[in-house]
């Protein structure tokens, strides 16, 4: 095939830019390939996973291979914070509280921080309840506190990286949906509603959107996409809960909750993980759910009693692997295209994941090897219809 017989001929072309786009993006750019970038949406649109303010950068996972590469993540926000001269990581330390009869498992937190050597507290209580008042922990509690997790704006960050993109030459167009790929020996051909592109390789980070492109490849990734819902607070005493006294917190049981302190306002804000209906990207509600408010603000009100009224909810989209893990290589048979997909705990690692997506564009050759071998398309967890469905985190 052609491809040559687009309007505009680019190395990468990279479909989707929210965080992981944005970020591979801008390393792309800055190793010297020409770079298109193109968004379906207006830049900054709330439709998607990269928008609003506050996410958790943590070293607390239940993999060493996680913890591993949360190590790169901080690494990798430092670099962007130096290569963009902003500020963008809050630490607060975090806590991850597991009641007595939780299904989810804290030894396997401990055990994969202690494997890769970061440090931490284990709690009981009594010591939760006396260091935190702010906290209301049942007896049996056992909780793990990590002293580095932190927190990093969404929005923010997201642009910075786009910044930073169109510095080092890259092209970035929004409004701008890809309604197809052709994929030939010798590129791929970008096909939108203004006209076609040409390139080498593409680069698909459209997370819940991805199948849409990928199924005329012959891939179609088994995928769960959740509307999620988070709530803000208004504490009566918001000095209580700034960053420099109030730490990032993750309730381990089934549902799961998590929150944050104050960032940018006198509010707090939490969530239910994986707590939203199931939903496709072109049907959503986009309104508060009045049942998952229910149900946060009464934990709220139980394990933060301090926390106040609940004063406005936003909606965001989870887009679910039946592992949890990530999605990070070529896609057989078409091995021009790329996916970068996040599984819904992957802004953490944008700057990471973009600079691994770079690497792999860079130096195909990388797909076999360990880094990314966890993520590849046809594992098990992707291609076999039976593979249990597990979303911890």
């Amino acid at each position: 095939m052609n491809v040559n017989t687009g309007t505009e001929t680019f190395d990468v072309v990279v479909v989707g830019l929210g965080g992981l786009g944005s970020a591979t993006a801008w390393r792309l750019a800055a190793a010297g390939q020409r770079v298109l970038g193109l968004e379906q949406f207006e830049f900054g649109h709330d439709r998607g996973a990269s928008h609003d303010t506050s996410r958790i950068l943590r070293h607390s996972y239940h993999r060493p291979d996680y913890v591993r590469l949360t190590k790169e993540a901080y690494d990798d926000w430092a670099h962007l914070e130096q290569e963009s001269g902003r500020a963008f990581v809050t630490r607060t330390g975090g806590i991850d509280l597991c009641p007595a009869d939780s299904p989810l498992p804290l030894d396997d937190y401990w055990r994969s921080l202690s494997a890769e050597g970061i440090s931490y507290e284990l709690l009981d209580a009594d010591e939760v309840r006396s260091r935190w008042g702010q906290i209301s922990v049942p007896d049996g509690t056992t909780a793990l506190y990590q002293e580095r997790t932190s927190i990093v704006p969404a929005a923010r960050s997201t642009e910075a990286m786009q910044r930073l993109a169109v510095a080092a030459g890259a092209t970035l167009r929004d409004n701008t949906p890809v309604t197809g790929l052709r994929h030939g020996l010798d590129g791929v051909e970008v096909v939108t509603e203004h006209g076609r592109y040409s390139a080498g390789q593409v680069v698909l980070c459209t997370d819940a959107w991805a199948n849409t492109l990928l199924r005329p490849l012959g891939w179609d990734i088994p995928i769960t996409t959740l509307e999620e819902q988070v709530t803000y607070f208004e504490p009566t005493e918001p000095a209580r809960f700034t960053p420099e006294v109030f730490p990032v917190w993750i309730w381990l049981d089934d549902p799961c909750f998590y929150g944050f302190p104050s960032y940018g306002e006198a509010t707090v804000k939490a969530g239910q993980d994986c707590g939203g209906p199931e939903v496709s990207p072109e049907r959503r509600s986009g309104a508060t759910d009045a049942v998952m408010l229910d149900r946060l603000s009464r934990f709220m009100g139980e394990r933060f009693p301090h926390s106040g009224r609940a004063i406005r909810s936003k909606r965001c989209l989870y887009t679910l692997t039946p592992d949890r893990d990530f999605v990070l290589g070529p896609v057989p048979g078409a091995e021009r295209v790329l996916v970068g997909l996040g599984a819904a705990h992957a802004f953490k690692f944008a700057p990471t994941l973009g600079r691994m997506l770079a690497a792999l564009v860079q130096d195909p050759s990388l797909a076999h090897t360990d880094a990314y071998s966890t993520f590849r398309l046809d594992r098990p967890a992707l291609t076999d219809p039976d593979h249990p469905v597990n979303w911890m985190t």
